[in-house]
């Protein structure tokens, strides 16, 4: 793709430093040093003279960002498994190939994803900042009284590898495994998860305990959780979301909540990140976390070695391993 000895890769954010490190050593790299997210003019300045971005959930990669690329550019080289950020038709119209990092992530998103049922489940952090802020009384018999987990029935949305992670997790709980997805699981997956499929996610979710979601972010996923699906979860059911803010409708989530027709909530993603549902926040019955259900040092470089892997191989002539096809588009 290129006459020159090292490709000119241009890094949006700050990544680890194996992986900054391995990075300068093979590339003609450009690295944020700030670590602060690009504005768009920003981006456009970056795709108009780099051959290949990595670009990360902060960007924004739309049509008008991608109509300043130069010519040079070949190829979006995304540092995550999701890529709602970047415009897919516009990128494969300019002959653009992008390339994610999926299967990294799977376990440590699964594991923020029960840390939140059982916090929100135990009121944990409420019994926290009870604790931190000097008024705790001393133990009663009805105080802070929570939900156990055994026999709950878990509605998992979306039922990928993150999905089925979470299922094997709930079920060490006792927990029901019941799930929606695009198309029922295989027989021995189900069986081995012991997982019931629902095709009517409005009836699973009115069915439903604790609520997780698990699916990308489309445009059929955009407000898949809307106000009128809300309300049909039960006043007693949990919702957790660590997928993508923008398949809840935040607004809505709140309101419910903030009435007591919701037990509560634990998030790590939000509809207009960084910005947060100020209602949200100020509940006693959500949890709510800075987008780091992926923050483990171990995800996060396997994240950047895939980078590594999809841009020596794409330098080199070869297929990328984790090219996105055309089932995202």
């Amino acid at each position: 793709m290129t006459t020159k000895a090292k490709p000119c890769v241009f890094v949006t954010r700050r990544l680890p430093r194996p992986i900054e490190a391995r990075m300068r050593e093979l590339f003609d790299v450009t690295l944020n040093r700030d670590d602060r997210p690009l504005d768009a003019r920003a981006l456009e300045e970056a795709v108009a003279t780099c051959e290949i971005l990595v670009p990360t959930v902060t960007d924004r990669i739309d049509a008008a960002v991608l109509a300043h690329a130069g010519p040079e550019l070949r190829l979006i080289a995304n540092f995550g498994t999701g890529v709602d950020h970047i415009d897919l038709n516009a990128a494969r119209a300019r002959g653009l190939v992008v390339t994610n990092t999926p299967g990294v992530l799977t376990e440590d998103t699964a594991d923020m994803t029960i840390a939140l049922i059982l916090a929100v489940a135990r009121r944990i952090f409420e019994g926290a900042r009870l604790l931190a802020g000097g008024k705790w009384s001393g133990w009663s018999p009805t105080g802070l009284l929570g939900r156990r987990l055994k026999g709950r029935r878990l509605a998992i949305v979306g039922m990928g590898r993150i999905g089925r992670a979470v299922a094997r997790r709930a079920r060490v709980f006792g927990m029901e495994i019941h799930y929606h997805n695009r198309r029922p699981l295989p027989d021995a997956v189900a069986a081995d998860l012991a997982a019931q499929y629902w095709d009517d996610l409005d009836a699973m979710l009115a069915a439903s305990d604790i609520v997780s979601i698990h699916c990308p972010l489309t445009p059929d996923t955009h407000h898949l959780l809307s106000a009128e699906r809300l309300a049909r979860l039960p006043a007693h059911a949990i919702l957790i979301n660590t997928a993508r803010g923008e398949i809840v409708d935040e607004a809505a989530l709140a309101e419910r909540l903030a009435a007591g027709a919701l037990a509560g909530a634990g998030l790590d993603v939000y509809e207009h990140e960084p910005a947060v549902e100020p209602a949200l926040v100020a509940l006693p019955n959500v949890v709510a976390l800075p987008h780091m259900g992926s923050a483990t040092e171990e995800g996060r470089i396997a994240m950047g070695e895939k980078v590594l892997i999809n841009i020596r191989s794409f330098v080199d002539g070869h297929a990328p391993p984790d090219r996105v096809l055309s089932e995202w588009l």
